[in-house]
């Protein structure tokens, strides 16, 4: 059987292509030392799926950025002020995905949304009326050549035209249908050009097709390839889909001249339904996503293997595959040193996940009773034969105890809102920020110092109260209303609670990619979750005692810790989640206890599980992730006040199941949007406060005061003037304290002249 991979990871086994892109956004080296350093991991990359044994390769799955902003590139969909710019073309293009503030040129980012349900973030391209969709990049071209200079046969890997147009903003007065024969033109183009090089399969990436699709978005998807696969001649073209099945579209896509489908059997709940019931097209070849690229759990062979025999019984041309790109799990196993074998023998990363296709691809071809006595087969099986040691009787108790009324907090919210104002007595517009501070190279010094045991805990703690210190007098000094004491203690936000609950496993290098420079380093839950001490309260009662403002104490609700975690596969999310949200109860209680008055319970990922198909949403998620994060703060008092915040997502659809998680206050990241949320939030009645982002933090640019407020006056137009919060969009980690520091203090005068105006 013929094994293929979607994507690979492209940060490298040791992030290296994070650090060269961060020297080049500094200055310390040349387009031509990073443009290096990606050709070696690029041949990095196909070396190992070719020394695996991986018939199909892909080639420009490798980004600088993001891939949707690669082929928006490619397309010329690049907005007249970036052109306007006039840099060269690599700095155009971190333009469009980073703003640019430089030589008295100013220009914000584009829009950064969530990849689907996954914790990626992707470039949102702008469509403006002017636009002239045609090809405008030979990268496609050139790492295919590149691939087979080096002797490496490739599928060139694009993000459809379907899923590009529908995913693009559009900023004029045209829609996706006047994009449809210039879009059609492009990637026929681009099957030519790939064509005469002689590439034999191409792979369009068409994930779009798994949401809940109109007739209308069938019909444009089919008429968009039929312009574009009359070009492909010789060529196979591979049409493939992720993150969920294709009920909607899948009659439609059997029926056009592709010569590959590629379906996830993981998170396509209907996959093999729909295989049942409508046949599979003979002369096609069926890639079959049953190795999951989402999760770090060894696959179950013995599960798999069903699956593909019931396929090749059904007479279908499979070829077996990771469930989507390897680019949502980490590099290598190889890398942790740390972690104890009798744990990781059950876990896979993209590398280990190669060496699963080819194994279950060799053991696909064996008879039943010839695979029974396969090494790889009997070990594999073995492993899930001999069970985890994953179970907590005393957290198995507390959970069946859980009343519905734990659920509920009274008084009600429009009660405590007015209790809350008494108590805190905070101006008009209250100013805040969401958190951290900038990690400086002296708190990554002192963490890393602690670690390795070079410094006791004493010196570790006294470096970060002085950071505090400093931190909660500077706050001051520019007149923030709520502060924040900075979280110089925590490294990642879910791993740092990880920390203390029982039930989670660290990893060393289990990087997995954000956005452009971002990576994250999900932890692992292995059992049971409770907390085994109290996590956050010493530092925040230190915060306290230095100021007589509120301090909030700064808390990872349950959801964002279970969707940032790679979750066990043996108990249902429902109930993982449930655990985390008693072990984050105890926390916010204690924090209460010992004097802190604002609680801030981060929901970022809430959004990003959400499933894909709204008629799901409810029963899979809805239903139990608004009463798990109820059951953290059900129990403070009516004075204590409740803020979350949520990242970049779109959340105009989940009003009411947001504001029914009856937080006092939500912040979320939208500064990069169209502030559409806004309506929403004031036809749905919204009763929570709200601070929506003024200003970017996943951008270098400074915000004039000027800008901020012009920011807040569209927000009073939708927010009531009493329910307005001023605050950045996200914590301030990854900026460099001196835009910092600007930024800040522009956001508070902003804050000081619309209360004059008010």
């Amino acid at each position: 059987m013929l094994t293929s991979v979607i994507g690979f990871p492209r940060i490298g086994a040791n992030r290296e292509l994070k650090f060269a892109l961060e020297k080049y956004f500094r200055g310390e080296i040349e387009e031509k030392e990073l443009d290096a350093l990606a050709k070696k991991l690029r041949s990095q990359h196909l070396s190992y799926q070719k020394e695996a044994g991986i018939d199909f390769l892909s080639s420009n799955d490798f980004s600088y950025y993001d891939c949707l902003l690669d082929t928006a590139v490619m397309c010329g969909i690049v907005p007249a002020r970036y052109r306007e710019l006039s840099l060269n073309e690599k700095d155009t293009y971190f333009a469009m995905a980073r703003g640019y503030q430089k030589d008295g040129r100013d220009v914000k980012a584009l829009a950064m949304k969530k990849w689907f349900n996954t914790n990626y973030h992707y470039i949102v391209p702008e469509l403006e009326d002017d636009t002239q969709i045609k090809l405008s990049s030979t990268k496609v071209f050139d790492e295919y050549e590149e691939a087979l200079a080096s002797g490496s046969e490739t599928k060139p890997v694009l993000t459809g035209a379907f899923t590009l147009l529908s995913l693009c903003r559009y900023t004029g007065t045209k829609k996706r249908d006047d994009y449809l024969e210039d879009a059609g033109e492009v990637y026929a183009e681009v099957i030519e050009g790939l064509k005469k090089k002689g590439a034999k399969w191409i792979q369009f990436d068409e994930p779009s097709l798994v949401r809940d699709l109109s007739g209308e978005d069938l019909d444009f998807f089919k008429r968009l390839y039929q312009k574009i696969l009359p070009a492909k001649g010789d060529v196979k073209i591979l049409l493939q889909t992720y993150f969920g099945d294709v009920r909607d579209a899948y009659e439609v896509i059997t029926e056009l001249d592709f010569d590959g489908i590629g379906l996830d059997f993981i998170e396509g709940k209907q996959t093999l339904n729909l295989i049942k019931k409508h046949g599979f097209p003979k002369g096609k070849k069926l890639f079959a996503g049953l190795v999951n690229g989402k999760n770090i759990w060894k696959n179950r062979y013995f599960e798999t293997l069903e699956v593909l025999d019931r396929l090749k019984g059904e007479g279908i041309d499979t070829v077996l595959s990771t469930s989507c790109s390897l680019l949502h799990v980490p590099y290598t196993l190889a890398a942790e040193s740390k972690l104890s074998g009798e744990y990781k023998k059950h876990f896979a990363y993209a590398v280990e996940k190669l060496e699963e296709l080819k194994e279950l691809a060799l053991l696909a071809e064996e008879g039943e009773e010839n695979r029974k006595k396969d090494e790889s087969y009997v070990k594999n099986v073995s492993l899930f034969n001999e069970g985890r040691d994953c179970r907590d009787e005393e957290v198995q108790e507390r959970l069946s105890k859980i009343k519905e009324s734990d659920y509920v907090r009274l008084p009600e919210r429009k009660v405590r809102q007015q209790n809350q104002k008494e108590a805190l007595k905070l101006p008009k517009f209250p100013t805040t920020t969401i958190g951290s501070f900038p990690q400086t190279s002296d708190v990554k010094k002192n963490r890393a110092a602690f670690r390795k045991g070079e410094i006791n805990s004493q010196q570790y703690k006294e470096f970060n109260r002085e950071k505090i210190k400093r931190a909660i007098e500077w706050q001051e000094s520019i007149g923030l209303d709520v502060l924040v004491h900075g979280e110089y203690e925590r490294n990642d936000m879910v791993e740092y609670f990880g920390e203390s609950l029982s039930g989670y496993l660290f990893t060393e290098k289990a990087w997995v990619q954000s956005y452009g420079t971002r990576c994250v380093k999900p932890p692992i839950i292995w059992g049971d979750v409770s907390r085994k001490k109290p996590i956050t309260v010493e530092w925040s009662v230190y915060a306290q005692s230095l100021t007589e403002l509120p301090v909030k104490g700064m808390l990872t609700g349950p959801v964002t810790i279970l969707n940032w975690s790679f979750p066990r596969e043996d108990i249902s999310i429902k109930e993982s989640m449930t655990q985390i949200a008693l072990a984050i109860r105890d926390e916010a209680l204690d924090l209460e206890a010992n004097g802190i008055k604002i609680i801030q319970i981060d929901e970022a990922a809430l959004r990003e599980k959400l499933p894909l198909r709204k008629s799901d949403w409810n029963r899979e998620y809805l239903d139990f992730v608004i009463p798990a994060f109820r059951l953290v703060h059900s129990g403070v008092k009516k004075e204590t006040q409740i803020h979350t915040h949520m990242c970049y997502s779109e959340f105009t659809d989940i009003i009411p199941a947001i504001d029914n998680m009856d937080a006092d206050v939500i912040t979320f990241e939208a500064s990069r949007s169209d502030l559409l949320i806004l309506d929403a939030l004031k036809e749905c009645k919204f009763e929570t406060e709200t601070g929506p982002g003024v200003y970017d933090i996943h951008s270098p640019r400074i915000p004039s005061t000027q800008e901020i407020l012009g920011a807040l006056r569209k927000m009073l137009e939708k927010v009531p003037a009493e329910k307005l919060w001023v605050n950045p969009d996200c914590g301030l980690k990854t900026r460099g304290e001196e835009e910092t520091r600007h930024s800040l203090v522009n956001m508070v005068e902003a804050a000081r002249l619309l209360r004059k105006e008010a």
